[in-house]
């Protein structure tokens, strides 16, 4: 399915099959390619429910979560032969995503949907995931700290592999993590706000 994605938006695909060559052609180039359409069709497979998990945790809803990672998975695609580890790689880069896809996103018009339609969609989409209080204080802490605290305790990751996806060192990621757990803690302890509709 991501291989369609990226010949559909011009993405230059790896080749599924690695055609015949002539005898005694030596060139490893296109076994290469054919080694990375299944090495990313194997991570793919591998990888993408995690990746799918720590997006949704990011973005706070399923389905920005899957179109994070897809957005990702399509751009790395062309060049995935490249990349010798790939995973901290993709994590870092549904980050960063995440980061911009923020920033893009505070900038584009909204469509006003009523409150029952949002409420029902809510309800559906949390109704396996973390305690409703938690996950709406943990949607409203910065992008950085948030995406510090879910891979500190959702992904397990310590704090140089969160510092390499942030992008930042150890201690920058050890102070995010404690301004967000602080910020939680103040708004789980605070009353809950009355409705003023």
């Amino acid at each position: 399915m991501i291989r369609e994605l990226c010949v559909e938006r011009g993405a230059d695909p790896v080749p599924d099959a690695v055609p015949a060559r002539p005898a005694g052609d030596d060139r490893a180039g296109d076994d290469r390619a054919g080694d990375a359409a299944a090495s990313f069709d194997a991570y793919v497979l591998a990888h993408r429910t995690a990746l799918v998990r720590y997006a949704t945790l990011l973005a706070g809803s399923p389905a920005v979560g899957e179109d994070l990672v897809q957005d990702v998975l399509v751009k790395l695609y062309p060049r995935w032969g490249r990349l010798a580890d790939p995973h901290p790689y993709v994590r870092r880069c549904v980050t960063n995503e995440f980061l911009s896809w923020r920033r893009r996103w505070s900038t584009r018009a909204v469509r006003v949907v009523p409150d029952a339609v949002l409420e029902q969609v809510a309800d559906a989409e949390r109704d396996e995931g973390p305690d409703p209080q938690l996950w709406a204080r943990l949607a409203r802490l910065p992008g950085q700290q948030r995406a510090a605290v879910v891979l500190r305790y959702w992904e397990g990751l310590a704090d140089a592999e969160i510092g390499a996806v942030l992008g930042c060192k150890p201690a920058t990621v050890r102070g995010h993590v404690s301004r967000g757990l602080a910020t939680l803690r103040a708004a789980l302890a605070a009353p809950a706000p009355e409705d003023d509709r």
